[in-house]
């Protein structure tokens, strides 16, 4: 992920100073849609990882949330 941000850093002060060709273009916008991808991803399995619990230690998780975890748990590959 660093080389991705690395290069889209290079592509935007090259376009940003002289300019950038058709290729480079069309390689800017595959590297950003590619780090939002994996930005996405990243945030998808933070909040399914994620419980909510208020001051008095009760789960408050919201609905949703639940809901969105219980369907993405993994079946164990040893179990029947």
């Amino acid at each position: 992920m660093k080389d991705i941000l690395k290069r889209i850093n290079e592509l935007a002060q090259k376009k940003k100073n002289v300019g950038l060709a058709e290729s480079e273009i069309d390689e800017l916008n595959t590297l950003r849609q590619k780090y939002l991808n994996i930005f996405r991803g990243s945030m998808q399995e933070l909040l399914l990882n994620t419980t909510v619990v208020d001051p008095t230690g009760a789960d408050v998780t919201p609905k949703k949330l639940r809901f969105e975890q219980a369907s993405n748990r993994k079946k164990a590959i040893w179990s029947s």
